[in-house]
């Protein structure tokens, strides 16, 4: 079969599509036939060495959805068949707060979902919902799952709070900015052009800030008035700008680190409010299984920016990396 492997660390443009052993699924697991995965900045991070555990040769790839066409022993045949989509990592481990130390993903340590099949076991597939194409499926894994545990777990979003969603147009913010409409938020967000602010006004925010302008966070107090959850990715480059438009009971919830590692702010803007600071990064199976079947439930489409067939999943790599938009880049097996 044919798979996107990494066999050295100098940036995406080194990635080789290969013809590999195609894998026979172990007892437990089923194999699927990938009709679509989708592209998260950890490749890109993977691809230069960026990223803890190296190994190569490696497979990349975390998200994906395909058909089950294969199963191992002590499955039940009636699998084959079925549309999934993919949870996309495995050995969460017991405790809800926290992964455990093997907690591992696909796509490096894992193999890949940048590939025609994988092999998982049985519990990490769910039925794919009826109203999503394979391709906006395979939008959901990783960025979905990063979305939901923040707002509904961390956050405990309730409907009617006003919810920031910083930078908008990457994969996690825009399925923020979805889901917080969906559960009642009334959204704001930031981004570096007012194109994506009006795009995002038509996912249903109500309107939003361009960080590039100076103390961009005058204007979105003007704007937005108080917030009660910040789901925020760079939050070395803007805590300090919202911190005071924060309500009383804020909850910030940071999944990442563009822009940099180091937050400056005023910490009576925080103690003060009686506001929190959350950390978070993937979810478990379970925020999984809710984040699916809410994106059923109430019919969400995620946003695609850009397709590529496999074949050119190098070209896919570097258009993300250099002209990325809004939404999430997809690759099809077909």
């Amino acid at each position: 079969m044919k798979a996107l492997m990494l066999t050295k660390t100098e940036g995406p443009g080194s990635v080789e599509l290969q013809d590999i052993d195609q894998p026979t699924p172990a007892p437990g697991e089923v194999r699927v036939a990938l009709r679509a995965a989708s592209l998260n900045y950890r490749e890109l991070w993977i691809s230069r060495g960026q990223y803890p555990g190296m190994k190569l040769p490696s497979g990349l790839g975390a998200d994906g959805a395909g058909v089950i066409d294969a199963v191992g022993a002590g499955v039940d045949s009636t699998h084959v068949g079925r549309e999934v989509v993919l949870y996309p990592g495995q050995g969460w481990g017991d405790n809800p707060k926290y992964p455990s130390k093997h907690f591992a993903l696909y796509g490096m340590p894992l193999p890949g979902t940048l590939a025609q099949c994988i092999c998982v076991p049985l519990e990490n597939v769910l039925d794919k919902p009826a109203s999503l194409s394979f391709e906006e499926a395979a939008c959901l894994p990783t960025a979905g799952l990063t979305a939901w545990r923040a707002l509904r777990v961390k956050a405990n979003l309730i409907s009617g709070e006003t919810v920031l969603i910083t930078g908008i147009g990457g994969g996690v913010a825009v399925a923020a900015c979805v889901f917080a409409v969906a559960m009642g938020g009334k959204v704001f967000v930031t981004s570096s052009a007012e194109e994506k602010i009006r795009r995002a006004e038509q996912l249903g925010a109500a309107g939003g800030v361009v960080y590039k302008q100076d103390k961009w966070g005058k204007a979105l107090g003007k704007l937005a008035g108080g917030i009660d959850v910040v789901v925020d990715g760079a939050a070395a480059s803007s805590l300090s700008q919202y911190v005071r438009c924060l309500n009383m009971g804020a909850r910030v919830v940071i999944y990442g680190s563009t822009g940099g590692v180091d937050a400056q702010f005023s910490t009576p803007d925080l103690f003060l409010r009686h506001a929190t600071i959350l950390g978070t990064a993937m979810g478990t199976p379970t925020d999984f299984r809710e984040m699916i079947a809410f994106v059923a439930h109430h019919r969400l489409r995620p946003i695609i920016d850009k397709r590529f067939p496999l074949a050119q999943t190098r070209d896919a790599l570097l258009a993300l990396e250099s002209s990325h938009d809004m939404g999430k880049i997809v690759v099809s097996m077909s």
